[in-house]
């Protein structure tokens, strides 16, 4: 049976309340369209869900079709995850609700949030909750990969700060995930990508941030390895509070000139974050330095213009196992050589409270301090996509010696595929997450993402 062969009017149209949107429709192309301009899949409907009973309806329509189906929040996956060819696009983009409880410092929010409009939300009670370093990205597949952001060191993971899940299951029974309901399955949620469920609403415990100290330093290339370095140290003492990333990037003033930049956000009390960033703004001869106070919600935003929507991007990462010298010579080279001039390497430092969580707290095992290198390709030009993707390749390959062994769902391409990549992003938590898959999805019918098969499958 197919989609063609069901009478969609009949199986949804009493109850439906979103929109259904197939190859006939006039906004068909807009509606398939991911942030990923690289992706180009043509779903046989994507099903633009506004509640709980949408998400129930079309997952039903889907196992009675016997048709693969793809999970979309805010449509940022980098490998294509979100959508399907031939298949059926669950579309939770429209589901925007947010309601925060500055009582008990809480926030709920619906799937097709985006950190922008969540943090916008909870600025107004002066709290916050660790999102993504890009305000354009979702909170569901950000929050069920992990959760990196410029807040974890003081407040750990998204996952970390979940406080309970509405999800629906493959087989369309509609659960209350927390610590104490269905625990094993709110543990899987945090941190085990979309394998278990669509997640319907997320609760996050908040805290609070109003003002921070953020911004960025930019050194001329040629001071790139000392940049690096210097980064290196400054971490190694950085205070939770402190957020750091180090990143080559090409100037955003058309002349794509390379340069060295570490961005940092300090969320705590105003006198700390001076006598912190004291080092780093007394470092070096910058080109360019814009750090100061600060709302947090605008921190988050100033990475955005690295990533427009529908841009071509061709992403590798993993942890490193240290920055040492020949690692960061390795990377200075290499970028060097980048063909666009959109390219971005980053060196994300991974610390503080997101470092002492137990490796099996949470699916999340990526609990030792260091850093985790990201090269995110990015380019206009289709012309151009196999030098792009070459020169990716080729960088990560040669830091292989240098890398740690283990990835981070949420960086992973459409390369990245299969049971070695996922017991590298799952460690030790890899067999449990089987298990809880087994028991909440054991016809494997959400299987677009980084998949654990069901147990014993």
């Amino acid at each position: 049976m197919s989609v063609t062969d069901l009478d969609l009017g009949a199986e949804l149209g009493a109850t439906f309340s979103g929109r259904l949107i197939d190859r006939r429709s006039a906004e068909y192309d807009e509606a398939r369209r991911v942030h990923n301009g690289l992706v180009d899949r043509r779903p046989l409907l994507v099903a633009q869900c506004f509640g709980a009973s949408d998400v129930i309806d079309v997952l039903g329509l889907a196992r009675r079709a016997g048709l693969e189906v793809a999970i979309r929040g805010g449509g940022h996956s980098v490998a294509g995850l979100s959508t399907v060819d031939d298949g059926v696009v669950v579309d939770l983009s429209p589901m925007k609700g947010v309601h925060v409880d500055p009582s008990r410092a809480t926030v709920r929010a619906q799937p097709g949030v985006t950190w922008r409009q969540l943090n916008r939300e909870t600025a107004l009670h002066g709290l916050a909750v660790t999102g993504g370093t890009i305000s354009t990205t979702g909170i569901a597949g950000l929050t069920l990969g992990g959760g990196f952001g410029w807040l974890m060191g003081a407040f750990g993971l998204a996952a970390d700060n979940l406080r309970s899940a509405e999800v629906v299951t493959a087989g369309g029974e509609l659960l209350v995930a927390s610590p104490d309901e269905h625990p094993d399955l709110f543990w899987a949620l945090r941190g085990g990508g979309g394998n278990f469920g669509v997640v319907t609403s997320f609760e996050y415990a908040l805290h609070p941030v109003d003002q921070v100290v953020g911004g960025l330093v930019a050194h001329p290339f040629e001071a790139a390895r000392d940049v690096l370095r210097f980064c290196r140290e400054l971490a190694a003492g950085a205070p939770d509070e402190l957020g750091l990333v180090a990143a080559l990037v090409h100037a955003p003033d058309g002349s794509g000139a390379p340069l060295a930049a570490i961005a940092v956000c300090h969320c705590g009390d105003r006198d700390a974050a001076e006598r912190d960033l004291e080092p780093l703004l007394a470092f070096g001869s910058p080109a360019l330095t814009q750090v100061g106070p600060m709302p947090y919600p605008a921190v988050n935003t100033m990475l955005d213009d690295s990533y427009p929507p529908r841009a071509l991007n061709y992403w590798k990462s993993s942890f490193l196992s240290d920055l040492r010298d020949d690692a960061i010579e390795l990377l200075v080279e290499g970028f060097a050589a980048a063909p666009s001039p959109m390219t971005l390497v980053a060196i994300e430092h991974h610390h503080g409270a997101a470092t002492r969580v137990g490796v099996s707290e949470t699916a999340v095992p990526h609990r030792k301090a260091g850093f985790n290198v990201l090269l995110t390709s990015v380019w206009s030009d289709p012309a151009t996509t196999d030098a792009n993707v070459e020169w990716t390749r080729g960088l990560f390959a040669a830091l292989t010696p240098h890398l740690a062994g283990r990835r981070y769902v949420n960086y992973l391409d459409a390369d990245d595929d299969g049971e070695s990549v996922a017991r590298a992003a799952y460690g030790e938590n890899y067999e449990r997450l089987a298990e809880v898959k087994r028991r909440y999805d054991p016809e494997n019918v959400f299987r677009r993402n980084l998949n654990v098969p069901p147990a014993g499958s």
